[in-house]
């Protein structure tokens, strides 16, 4: 098995399913490096079955996920956690956890009983909080914080792992727009620092403006993946999401700008 070209994480013939239920059949998918890729489809297409399985929460039936030219599966769990950082869905942290507490815990794939605990290990995580601001919350229980602080520790957590290389799984989720757009700001910021970032997002004209690269994903297979300005368009919004929709420029990013038309706004044709 050879490295996918000009990739460090990608997926050759997967398929992955639960039970007797295939959701992803002989996928192949490259993520470039560099750039932020976001996962967009319809509700139960395979977005986050596909970043489970690159993620190696997921172990193919068959296929190969490659990790920097080698089978994950292969690697060790250690190893992989130096190179790849994960925010799942609604991640949960133990009661009465403090952010500093849960932070730290991001240095773990990095300790043995040979290296404990560091003053670069303090280093680190103090980057970490002040990288995604909260600092001031560090002494506080994960679960007193906001829904979007919640999401930046989580982050921060997975910056401590010290990897450049992020998968994020509805990191919006829950989010309000104002709140939904602070953390995706973050995400960016770490990508101009030379992350490569890849998401699964629901909001498609937040995933149109921030990302280089999209995937849209329809019943399990990739059905386009490019930039955003060459993707999307109305022609593929009605047949991937069933959705109605104008494209137009984007006054801010002068990228495409979703617009849905409801049943009230369609015109009728006339006859």
């Amino acid at each position: 098995m050879t490295a996918l070209p000009h990739a460090r994480l990608g997926a050759e013939g997967v398929t992955v399913g639960y039970a007797d239920r295939v959701v992803l059949d002989n996928l192949d998918v490259s993520i470039p490096t560099g750039v932020i890729t976001t996962v967009i489809g319809p509700n139960g297409c395979g977005k986050s079955t596909l970043l489970r399985t690159l993620s190696r929460l997921l172990k193919p039936r068959h296929g190969t996920v490659l990790l920097d030219g080698h089978d994950i599966a292969r690697l060790k769990t250690k190893d992989v956690a130096k190179k790849m950082g994960l925010l799942p869905q609604t991640p949960i942290a133990p009661e009465g956890l403090t952010v500093a507490d849960l932070v730290a815990r991001g240095r773990h794939p990095h300790q043995n009983w040979l290296r404990q605990w560091s003053s670069d290990d303090a280093d680190i995580v103090a980057r970490a909080l002040e990288m995604t601001g909260v600092t001031d919350l560090a002494h506080r229980p994960v679960d007193s914080l906001s829904g979007g602080q919640r999401q930046r520790v989580w982050i921060s957590m997975t910056l401590a792992q010290g990897t450049d290389l992020l998968l994020l799984d509805e990191p919006t989720t829950y989010l309000d727009l104002a709140h939904a757009i602070d953390v995706i700001d973050l995400v960016d910021d770490l990508h101009e620092s030379g992350t490569t970032i890849v998401m699964v997002l629901h909001d498609l004209n937040l995933a149109v403006r921030y990302s280089d690269n999209l995937i849209v994903m329809k019943a399990g297979a990739i059905v386009a993946q490019g930039h955003p300005s060459e993707v999307i368009t109305s022609e593929l919004l009605l047949d991937t999401f069933s959705l109605q929709a104008k494209v137009i420029d984007d006054p801010v990013s002068e990228r495409p700008l979703i617009v849905p038309i409801g049943r009230t706004h369609v015109v009728p044709q006339s006859e």
